[in-house]
Parts: C-alpha cells; structure tokens; sequence
C-alpha cells in the first residue's frame, strides 16, 4: 500500500480564495456573471465554476457588454478596463488581490511623483497581474523576465524596481544586485519587495517536503506562473516530481516500487482536486 501525503499548505491563496468566494456568492445570488479572463489558472477549478453559472469573457468581449456584473479576478487590471466599465454601465465586482491593489498603488504614485523615471517591473511579459501593474505607468513601464532583459536598461535614469507578486525572490535579489553594480553616478536606483510573502514562503516549505517522498504529484494550470517556479523547486529537491493537472494524468506515471507519494500544488490549485488526485492513486493500489 503506498503511503499518500497531502501538503497542508497547499491551494489556494488568500487573494484567490478571496475571488471564487465573490464569485460563489454573487452566482448563488442568481443573473448571469462574467469574469474577465480565466478566474484562476487551473482548467478544472474553472470548469467547475462555468457549470455554476459564470461565464469568462476577454477584453473584446467586455466592450460589447452593456449593463451587466463583471468580476475582475485576483490578479487586478489597469485602469482602462475600469473606464470600459463605467462607460458601459457595467458593474464591476472587483476580487483584485488586496496585495496587488497596494502595489497598483505604489507604482501609480511612484509614476506621478517622477513620470521621466524608469519603473521597471520583473514579471512576466504578458501575463495579467504584469499588465495591471504596467497600467498604472499609461504603458511606460518596462517588464523585465530574466538577468539578460536587465542588460538593456539605461543604467543613466532614475530607476525604480518593483516585482510581479509571486515572482522568485533569489532571482529579484540577482536583479537588484545587478542594478546596483551598473546604475550610473548621479542616478536614483530604488527597488521595492513587492514579493507576497504568502507565495515566497512556500518555496522553503514544499522543497521540505519535497525531500520527505519518494515521488512527489505536483497538481497545477499549465498557465500557472507560479506553478511552474514551485513544480522546478520540487523537481530540483526530488527529481522524481512530476507535474500533473488533472488525476487522470496519473495513469501515465509509474508507480512501481513507489512507497511514499507526497501531492502538493499552486496558489491556483484547489483543496478538492489534491484531495482527488489522493482517492485515484488509493483506488489503484486497491486494484492492483
């Protein structure tokens, strides 16, 4: 019988949390609701809700909506989407992640105190949470993904850096680092830790746990940022990990001569469907 582990600090987190909660009530509420984008960046998490009533809509789609409710998802938006909003009449059920709202904030300001500055934000180019932020600076902010993006900086601006929230904070020390060596004499070079501390403190935690499996079933969305800098945590502290979204991916892995399994997941994987993924690998066991 193989001995299976669920990762009490695992799932959700709090902003996310947060969201499908608004979402759960204003759906039980009754009348349609729509959400722009994927609520949260795991497909069977997003099934379950769109069987509940909520239907996901891109920006296109929502400058056609009129007179309608529209959640806005944890990761935040920039302020375009909000002058759609009131144009349109759209009521605007706004689950931005308290985290990322104080950080639209800080950046906001940041830009007016200094418009001629460089804010530059080390994120993911792209991805929702980055295009909120970079909104906040009317579309002059630069996304930084990697050590090689920060080479092309002008090192003789003001320069403010700032962190997409579930970004890898060694990597953001790195940049910082970097910065400071080649920023000009006379130029501000500030950066700010705009990490959330609920995503940072998982990588010590899950590499632990990690270590204590013989293999470990990592559940997450293929489009989880933050999926994929825990699964390569994971995989770099026990190579037998294996990334999976769904328990039906299970049956690709062999579990020959397996003990221990240790099911761990993102900021975006939810409680129930670990928990499935556990009930799959005891039903096999049961059958073999």
């Amino acid at each position: 019988m193989i001995e299976v582990e669920i990762d009490k600090s695992s799932g959700f987190c709090f902003g996310v949390t947060r969201a499908i909660t608004k979402a759960e009530e204003e759906l039980a509420a009754g009348g349609t609701l729509y959400c722009l984008g994927d609520i949260v960046h795991n497909s069977m998490e997003v099934d379950r809700l769109h069987r509940k009533g909520l239907v996901t809509i891109d920006h296109e789609q929502l400058k056609k909506l009129h007179n309608v409710k529209v959640l806005l998802r944890a990761h935040g938006e920039p302020p375009e989407t909000y002058e759609v909003a009131r144009q349109n009449h759209i009521e605007i059920i706004d689950a931005t992640c308290p985290v990322v709202l104080q950080l639209h904030k800080r950046i906001e300001k940041q830009y007016e105190s200094n418009p001629n500055a460089q804010i530059v934000i080390f994120g993911k180019n792209g991805h929702a949470e980055v295009l909120g932020l970079v909104g906040q600076t009317q579309g002059e902010a630069i996304v930084v993904e990697n050590l090689e993006d920060v080479k092309k900086l002008d090192f003789s601006r003001d320069t403010y850096l700032y962190s997409q929230t579930t970004k890898n904070l060694d990597e953001f020390h790195h940049i910082i680092a970097y910065i400071q060596q080649h920023i000009a004499p006379g130029a501000v070079f500030n950066s700010f830790d705009t990490i959330c501390r609920q995503v940072a403190n998982r990588m010590p935690h899950i590499a632990e746990f990690a270590s204590l499996h013989d293999m470990v079933l990592f559940v997450s969305g293929r489009k989880s940022s933050n999926g994929k800098v825990l699964f390569h945590e994971c995989l770099r502290v026990n190579p037998n990990s294996y990334l999976i979204d769904r328990p039906e991916d299970i049956r690709k892995i062999s579990l020959k001569g397996v003990h221990s399994i240790g099911i761990c997941g993102a900021t975006s994987t939810p409680k129930w469907l670990m928990e499935k993924c556990a009930d799959y690998i005891r039903n096999c066991t049961r059958e073999q």
